[in-house]
């Protein structure tokens, strides 16, 4: 057997496997009991690890209630903050309280942290899985409980992250749909002129709906050309917040049929500076069910299919990959974390053509390496002959 492992056998005669590891520091020892030899092989290395590095301590005491009400109060407070340091939006903590409560304290809160295992986690997944619920519930599930336990571990109170490595039923492949920009064109047609200036920036500028409506006529520079992300609108708080992530302060440019629809509106709604583009009579952000439901009505009378402000945004950032925008930039429109985000969400768009990129290789090719391999001729300077003397 390896160091640090027993193997137990319980009175039914199924067998289990005992890990531990040594604390020098506290003068105790962890222990931890698995149902598979791998298992607790896999936690012994990454305690022993741990313990070298210093990040280990003796067993708390604290269950994962216990911590996950430190957690939300920390993050109330902004005490708690993102990995990219910027306080958690409300609707996010409220999000991750319902979740918590819901799915996982009925079930784990009674444990301390160091008896939550990757082991437990995994057969928690399955168990999700078989009850029915969809990959992406079970991803935004564990989400505030990998946070709880990404901050434990800085802390040292627990060797590993329960949630890390856990293999997870695969997310919706249901896609948002896409309009082209004809089909844009027709549901801009039959909507009203506050409507379709809202759709445009949707369709045309990929804001956020909490982004358009916390939008400001101080954001939109039309000399200039471009639209400010400063902030967003949450409706659950009913309060201005910061956008979703840091990457979400942007600048996006206001393409020409945009800026047609937004000078409209401008001598429409005759909006000083520091009002909201898109407010309702009393001057507070729109509903997005109202607008939704009104536009619904609109394109089924018209005979057309109706869509939503998320897939909008994802027909904004086709349209900018569509038209050659370098993945960089449309990144940067997006508001997404990272190109890699935008690569792994929007990859599908991206041309993939092998005889486009056959053309575009051998264009590129042809150009560096002519001058080389066919050099141009000579020029033929004629020699006057010498006049005789």
């Amino acid at each position: 057997m390896a160091e640090g492992i027993r193997r137990r056998v319980g009175r039914s005669g199924i067998a289990s496997y005992e890990a531990s590891v040594w604390i020098a520091a506290d003068a105790r020892r962890i222990r931890r009991t698995f149902p598979t030899l791998a298992a607790a092989k896999a936690w012994r290395a990454d305690a022993v690890l741990a313990v070298r590095q210093k990040r280990l301590r003796g067993p708390s005491g604290i269950t994962l209630r216990e911590a996950a009400g430190d957690w939300l109060r920390d993050a109330r407070s902004g005490i708690a903050t993102t990995r990219g340091g910027t306080p958690y939006k409300p609707s996010v903590i409220l999000g991750y309280d319902q979740v918590l409560a819901l799915r996982v304290l009925p079930l784990l809160g009674g444990l301390r942290l160091e008896q939550v295992t990757r082991t437990g986690m995994q057969e928690l997944v399955d168990r999700w899985a078989a009850e029915g619920l969809s990959g992406s519930t079970i991803r935004n599930t564990l989400m505030p409980v990998r946070v709880i336990f990404r901050r434990a571990l800085r802390r040292g109170l627990v060797a590993i992250n329960p949630c890390d490595g856990l293999e997870l039923p695969p997310p919706s492949a249901r896609r948002e749909r896409i309009v082209s920009p004809a089909e844009a064109a027709e549901l801009l047609r039959v909507l009203p002129p506050f409507d379709r200036a809202l759709w445009s920036v949707a369709l045309f500028a990929g804001l956020r709906a909490g982004e358009i409506a916390a939008l400001r006529w101080s954001d939109v520079e039309l000399a200039v050309g471009r639209i400010r992300v400063e902030r967003s609108w949450d409706p659950k708080t009913r309060n201005f917040v910061l956008p979703k992530s840091r990457s979400g302060r942007r600048s996006v440019p206001i393409a020409g049929v945009l800026r047609d629809e937004l000078v409209e509106w401008r001598m429409t709604s005759r909006g000083s500076d520091d009002d909201l583009v898109f407010a309702r009579g009393n001057g507070v952000p729109f509903r997005h069910e109202t607008v939704l439901g009104r536009a619904k009505l609109a394109w089924r009378t018209a005979g057309l299919q109706p869509l939503g402000l998320h897939e909008a945004r994802h027909t904004a950032v086709s349209l900018w990959l569509a038209a050659g925008i370098n993945l960089r930039a449309v990144s940067t429109y997006a508001g997404h974390s990272s190109v890699a985000f935008t690569l792994d969400r929007y990859g599908h768009l991206l041309p993939d053509d092998e005889q486009r990129a056959i053309v575009l290789l051998d264009a590129f090719i042809l150009r560096s390496v002519a001058p080389t391999v066919n050099p141009p001729e000579p020029r033929r300077v004629r020699i006057p002959e010498t006049a005789p003397e």
